[in-house]
């Protein structure tokens, strides 16, 4: 499928997310089913939601030793899963080795890393010994994740330019907390459009609450995809 929207499933129970899941169309968006949902409920999400039709993005975050690191992402392949993610922090080992083992059973999940969580400023970065600005941070972190062989990396809309200029469009840039122009901001002080985060440089825009507590989710998805339609007409810019 074609389309750049990734549903965030940010629910606790599996539950609550089928009414919602059986109301979308797996033809016009993906799915994303974080912690709190997989620690839950397991690998029956992931069951039920393949069953449905849709591609998964499972949102782990994994980081730990290689082998560690590698065995994990090798188990959510083998569950079927589209996307999956690490962090980069991890290092050019841990990286390297889940992708490894992803080319050595011919796995075609898309493995992506995370650079820095958008919760983390400068001031954070400080706390943890790294001195470096954190767009500066995310731009070393981005290289290393190229250089390891992943697929791209999850940014913020706002570093999606940067990144699109240094990396290349085919580097994938999932960005989160996407605000469609009819949705409210909700907690989110710094947020983009559907249009502007694809413009800038985004390749997949995960979007939760907009879509997720519609009344009805699958017009509030047709919403989004008209905002995407202009960019299409236009063409995506240079952010």
């Amino acid at each position: 499928m074609s389309s750049p929207l990734i549903v965030a499933l940010d629910h606790a129970r599996l539950e609550t997310v089928l009414p919602l899941v059986d109301a979308l169309d797996p033809r016009r968006c993906r799915l994303k089913v974080g912690k709190e949902l997989f620690t839950r409920e397991g690998p029956a999400v992931l069951k039920s939601l393949h069953a449905r039709g849709f591609e998964v993005f499972l949102d782990l975050k994994f980081h730990d030793i290689p082998n560690t690191v590698a065995a994990a992402v090798h188990a959510a392949a083998d569950q079927g899963v589209w996307m999956v993610n690490v962090h980069a922090g991890g290092g050019r080992a841990m990286m390297s080795a889940a992708r490894e083992v992803l080319k050595r059973h011919g796995l075609l999940t898309r493995l992506i890393a995370v650079t820095v969580l958008t919760s983390m400023d400068d001031a954070g970065l400080v706390e943890v010994g790294v001195d470096t600005p954190a767009a500066d941070q995310v731009m070393r972190l981005a290289q290393l994740t190229q250089d390891a062989g992943l697929a791209g990396v999850v940014c913020s809309a706002r570093e999606a330019a940067a990144l699109r200029e240094r990396f290349g469009s085919d580097f994938l840039k999932v960005t989160p907390g996407i605000r469609p122009a009819f949705a409210q901001t909700d907690d989110q002080r710094r947020v983009m459009t559907p249009a502007e985060a694809i413009r800038a440089g985004s390749t997949h825009l995960v979007i939760g609450r907009p879509v997720t507590r519609a009344n009805d989710p699958m017009a509030a998805l047709s919403a989004i995809e008209t905002e995407l339609a202009e960019v299409e007409r236009t063409g995506p810019g240079e952010g």
